[in-house]
């Protein structure tokens, strides 16, 4: 059989055209949803970011509109544009592009947010729904995550399922996730005692710590599936090298570039497991597709629908 990779370029087109379904089948009344985006500051990675939630937007016939106020913006008034929004009956979901300039308090941001609009599943009322199997907008890379998992049909029920990584965004709730849909779920972090002896344990492990190759082949199950979130950049060569032997390709790129990117896992761990998410191709293709999504979906709560 050999070891499966688990596309998430082609999980997300599937997504993609059942948000279009989704869209096409909403009364007239409804009117196109909309989804407003705050960009606040000049960080690279978040304009690329931005630029492809507005083009997903675009291509399925969801409304967009971007905001971009003054980088030395205050608390208080990304406060009041959040007020308005909230108030806006032609914006159905709000996104706060994250990180915030420092001056801003994130925490205050995202809780103004009303919970109905809130596409990102961060609101305290949105997390305690999910955590409680209440229906709720959840958060759209650990949504991508589940999506990966049943569209592959892997048996979540009765699984020894470990999450490396205990972020509020990843995390957290991918483990609520995994827990709801029946599997045993051990969650793993910076101060677990010999994380190898929790990941061998793994028939499925997720792992979200922003650290390349972290996960080694020993430490993973054979026939496991391994669900990899981190994104890193590799910008030295030795890394290069020690992780991508022989890889004619990857070379070129970082040759090209000065940099490639890697997930969380060793790639010498796709020899031991069952299946796994490339990187990039991924989960990380799944973040948009899940957002449109939420984006459909709180239109469809906030009526009633």
């Amino acid at each position: 059989m050999g070891t499966r990779i688990l596309d998430g370029l082609a999980i997300a087109a599937g997504i993609r055209s059942d948000v279009s379904q989704q869209l096409q089948q909403l009364p007239e009344w409804v009117g196109s949803p909309g989804l407003a985006v705050v960009l606040v500051g000049d960080n690279s990675a978040s304009e690329i970011y931005v630029r492809n939630k507005v083009k997903a937007c675009g291509e399925l016939g969801i409304r967009s509109l971007l905001l971009r106020p003054v980088p030395t913006l205050t608390t208080d008034e990304l406060l009041v544009i959040i007020d308005e929004l909230n108030g806006r009956d032609d914006v159905d979901g709000i996104l706060v592009q994250l990180p915030l300039p420092a001056q801003i308090d994130a925490k205050r941001v995202l809780e103004a947010i009303a919970p109905a609009k809130d596409v990102d599943g961060f609101h305290p009322v949105n997390v305690g729904r999910l955590h409680t199997g209440q229906e709720c907008l959840s958060p759209c890379t650990p949504t991508g995550v589940l999506e990966i998992l049943q569209r592959s049909r892997i048996p979540l029920t009765g699984a020894e399922a470990v999450v490396v990584g205990r972020s509020d965004i990843v995390g957290k709730p991918t483990s609520a996730m995994l827990l709801r849909a029946n599997a045993t779920v051990t969650t793993c972090h910076i101060h677990t005692v010999d994380l190898p002896k929790h990941t061998r344990e793994a028939d499925i492990l997720v792992v979200a710590v922003g650290k390349p190759g972290l996960i080694t082949a020993a430490m993973v199950k054979p026939g496991a599936v391994l669900i990899d979130v981190g994104i890193n950049r590799i910008t030295n060569r030795e890394e290069l090298e020690r992780f991508f032997p022989g890889d004619a390709a990857r070379a070129a790129t970082f040759e090209k570039r000065g940099s490639v990117v890697m997930g969380d896992v060793d790639p010498a761990a796709y020899a031991v497991c069952g299946a796994y998410t490339p990187v990039p191709g991924g989960v990380g293709a799944l973040t948009i597709a899940m957002l449109m999504h939420n984006t459909v979906k709180a239109a469809r709560m906030r009526r009633g629908l």
